[in-house]
């Protein structure tokens, strides 16, 4: 009598794959294979679209998957069953569509650095465009601008939104008052959160037209109205990792009779700061690029303006669209400025969320011994 029933069968399979053996008898696709599979889908999906449309990296990107989803559940399904065919078909479509995701990223990064590069020299850092025609000039006046207006958007920002993620969090479940009122400003953040930017832009200019007269175009408005836009940001980020503050932390600490301020300063936010800040660097670099708000309240000039409280300021976004929109004879000289703009703009960008991973990799609160 042979007792099979809870035996564990620990012979080879034929080729020596134990695991293949123990499903079945069933082998494993190799590496080989796989990428056998993967080179002879895009050489069939580059002829085949290069045949009937004229080539297309994502067509060719299209077609090569769906002949590799095809292929590779063929090929699985003879050689480890259908259970994992079905597997590498999944992985095939999630992979599909990142490269699919990828395709554009990587096209906007290439244009913009082989286009930009070109008078992406000193001159262009250090000049701007006042009494230039032609080729020539730079965006210094345009660069000052984004910092100063960028930088005091932040000033206004940070502390109104980091202070209403604090009453959200800490003192919006204390009483009934304190419930209602976080419920109205948990509406108006989500509410703000989705509002177009040119509405910011409008809602500045109507405010400051009442305060000054019809026309007036400062830095400071436009400050205003990246204000409106990145506030809801700041308390969304503040919010969230206040909440991943253990409770049992706020807890020893109003067990030693530490009153609620002390410990949101010294327990709660130190906790957070890591979390915090880089909230607070990707809602910058969220609203450094932002153009129609802009549009309506700073305006544009040639010139280097460096008071945001008198007269009209140039900045990169404003810069590089009326480069476009307004190009002089010949064309091509705004064209290169126009990219080169961009490009400053794109790395300003790329440094602010290097700094943000810096900071959250640096300041995140140790938990090893």
């Amino acid at each position: 009598m042979t007792t099979t029933d809870n035996a564990t069968d620990t012979r080879q399979s034929p080729s020596g794959d134990d695991e293949g053996f123990a499903r079945g008898g069933q082998g494993t696709l190799s590496q080989t294979t796989r990428w056998a599979v993967v080179a002879g889908s895009l050489v069939a999906g580059g002829l085949i679209v290069t045949l009937l449309w004229g080539f297309s990296l994502i067509f060719t990107v299209m077609v090569a998957a769906a002949i590799y989803l095809v292929a590779i559940f063929a090929v699985s399904r003879r050689v480890e069953g259908h259970r994992h065919a079905v597997d590498r078909v999944v992985t095939g479509v999630v992979t599909t569509m990142f490269l699919l995701a990828l395709i554009p990223l990587v096209s906007v990064v290439w244009t913009v650095v082989s286009e930009g590069i070109a008078r992406f020299d000193a001159e262009f850092f250090t000049y701007s465009m006042r009494g230039v025609l032609g080729e020539g000039g730079g965006a210094y006046h345009a660069i000052m601008g984004t910092l100063i207006i960028t930088g005091l958007t932040t000033l206004i920002s940070v502390p109104i939104g980091i202070f209403a993620a604090i009453y959200l969090v800490e003192y919006g479940r204390s009483s009934v008052l304190h419930g209602i009122i976080a419920r109205g400003l948990t509406f108006f953040v989500d509410v703000m959160t989705g509002i177009p930017s040119i509405v910011a832009g409008l809602f500045a200019i109507a405010l400051f037209t009442q305060l000054f007269e019809v026309g007036v175009r400062m830095g400071i408005i436009g400050a205003v109205a990246l204000t409106v836009l990145m506030i809801p940001v700041v308390v969304r980020s503040t919010e969230e990792m206040l909440r991943l503050v253990p409770n049992e932390l706020r807890e020893a600490s109003y067990a030693l009779g530490v009153p609620r301020w002390l410990t949101i300063t010294k327990v709660v936010l130190p906790t957070a700061v890591a979390g915090i800040a880089t909230g607070v660097t990707l809602a910058i670099a969220r609203v450094i690029g932002e153009t129609a708000p802009l549009l309506v309240t700073v305006g544009a000039t040639d010139s280097t303006n460096l008071n945001p409280f008198d007269g009209r300021m140039s900045t990169l976004p404003i810069f590089a669209y009326y480069s476009y929109a307004t190009p002089g004879v010949p064309p091509e000289p705004y064209f290169e400025r126009m990219w080169a703009a961009a490009l400053t703009l794109m790395l300003i960008v790329m440094v602010l969320n290097i700094v943000a991973r810096l900071i959250s990799k640096f300041f995140a609160p140790k938990t090893g011994r």
